[in-house]
């Protein structure tokens, strides 16, 4: 057996409660100590997907906390993602490839099948790292959900892992949650939970150190910190869909966006580098809301299920709304999914959306693109030509687009065009995620709708700033030193039970 890496895997009392920023924080706080680390989610639930080295998909977190520990992302710090397509039912990615699409209620059956992959992926880590920086899913305390578990303490139990309970103390309750969890656990999993920290502190911390000791009197785990709020984390992209309450910038702005905010929006991380811009405010249009007169630019994002959001795009009348923002002159861009619906259809012949359709899409593009089951995942380079500006970025999707208006095309990927443009330019659409990212592309395109609008952040210096600062204010916060040592108990546990008879 190969020998175990020192690893600690963070949990939480629920959804939200700061895993995957502390997570990140760690990765980059042990990693300028010195050691290679490595993140690791063995299951991830999200719509914001990241493409890896090997061509593969994982949550756009577990890319993020690989920025953090300075490497490329791989399949193997999140093998298993799952990608909500209804309300009760989801695609599985297994190891960064579609495994299959099942309902919710056909996943407990599934799961025993996926633990082989989740540990294959945690040995494969381990053989470039020394120190691994695992991260759980949901609450250890949903025990209806125990059998088969892959995500929390039944990965926990079956990689030997110590583990971390986080409790967020902004939504109030902390104390009972942390309790209460401790209450609802079974001896043996009580005991793979090594401490305890609390997240996201407002005010004066001596005022909750009765709180620290009541939690620790009431379940017997050490408390390991208390983290303050950490401001910056609007920085960095967002992943879940919670993080689309934060994603407006209201107030005033040069550069009005507004954003229809789709039912199953997909990698609206897209959106972070353009709000990160000082004078562009931006709008979350949700369903019932009409589309804004004063904005200079709509976007209509990514889509997990492009048939029924563009639905939904009729319901809500916005395709008015849309005809109407263009003959006051501004401006339309649809990403991927959004890009597909401003064509004049989207021909689902083989019912990879459900049934075997054609739907009619918005007209605001003479093209038509026709779903496949064979989806496109790549990294891509090339130039934007209006601009004559380099654009990187990413393609995530089912389909192919074909018709007169990618003969004007929104991006030039090499020598292939990519994207289509209408003949005066003022509704376009790309497969291309992340492009924003560039600054330059992102100050260009900008300009363009607004020549003298203020749009000059960095934004990659800004996430790496933003990573730095996160690093330095768990160390100032959190006990680094004792968790290193819980993490580093994994190898001598792993080994003892190893060698016992």
């Amino acid at each position: 057996m190969t020998m175990r890496k020192p690893a600690i895997l963070l949990l939480g009392t629920g959804s939200n409660t700061g895993k995957s920023l502390i997570a990140a924080g760690l990765c980059r706080a042990f990693v300028n100590r010195g050691l290679t680390v490595r993140p690791f989610k063995s299951q991830n639930m999200s719509n914001n997907a990241a493409v890896t080295r090997e061509g593969g998909e994982i949550g756009r977190a577990q890319a993020l906390q690989a920025l953090a520990c300075k490497t490329p992302p791989s399949v193997h710090m999140n093998p298993v993602l799952l990608k909500p397509e209804t309300e009760t039912g989801a695609q599985i990615i297994k190891q960064g490839q579609r495994f299959t699409t099942c309902k919710a209620r056909d996943y407990a059956r599934l799961k025993p099948r996926l633990m082989p992959a989740v540990l294959d992926s945690l040995e494969t880590l381990e053989k470039e790292a020394e120190l691994i920086i695992a991260e759980g899913a949901g609450s250890p305390a949903e025990v209806n959900l125990r059998a088969g578990d892959i995500a929390n303490l039944g990965f926990a139990a079956a990689a030997q892992i110590p583990a971390l309970l986080i409790g967020d103390i902004d939504r109030g309750g902390v104390i009972a949650s942390l309790a209460g969890t401790h209450l609802l656990l079974e001896k043996a999993e009580i005991n793979i939970i090594k401490g305890f920290l609390i997240n996201k502190f407002r005010g004066d911390p001596k005022l909750f150190d009765e709180g620290m000791n009541i939690i620790q009197n009431a379940t017997n785990w050490p408390p390991l910190g208390l983290v303050p709020w950490f401001d910056e984390a609007a920085n960095l992209p967002a992943e879940d869909s919670v993080d689309l309450e934060n994603a407006a910038k209201p107030g005033r702005g040069t550069i009005n966006i507004a954003v229809l905010q789709l039912p199953r929006i997909a990698n609206f991380d897209d959106l972070d580098p353009l709000r990160a811009e000082k004078d562009v405010r931006l709008w979350m249009i949700r369903p019932g809301q009409p589309l804004p007169g004063d904005a200079d630019l709509v976007i209509i994002p990514g889509s997990k299920s492009v048939i029924h959001d563009l639905e939904v795009v009729f319901q809500n009348r916005w395709d008015g709304d849309l005809r109407a923002h263009i003959r006051r002159g501004g401006h339309v861009l649809g990403l991927c999914g959004g890009y597909q619906m401003l064509g004049n259809a989207i021909e689902d012949k083989n019912g990879m959306e459900g049934k075997a359709q054609t739907a009619r899409a918005l007209g605001l593009l003479d093209i038509v693109t026709t779903l496949a089951p064979q989806k496109t995942l790549s990294h891509v380079e090339g130039e934007h030509p209006a601009s004559q500006t380099r654009v990187t970025g990413y393609e995530i999707h089912l389909g192919r687009t074909t018709g007169p208006d990618t003969m004007r095309p929104f991006l030039h990927i090499g020598e292939k065009p990519e994207g289509a443009c209408s003949a005066d330019g003022r509704v376009c659409g790309s497969y291309v995620h992340g492009m924003f990212s560039e600054d330059a592309f992102r100050h260009a395109y900008l300009s363009a709708l607004k020549p003298r609008a203020n749009t000059g952040t960095a934004y990659a210096a800004l996430v790496e700033t933003t990573l730095e600062n996160l690093a330095a204010h768990l160390e100032s916060h959190l006990d680094l030193d004792k968790i290193l040592a819980i993490a580093q108990s994994r190898s001598r546990i792993a080994s003892a039970r190893i060698s016992a008879p």
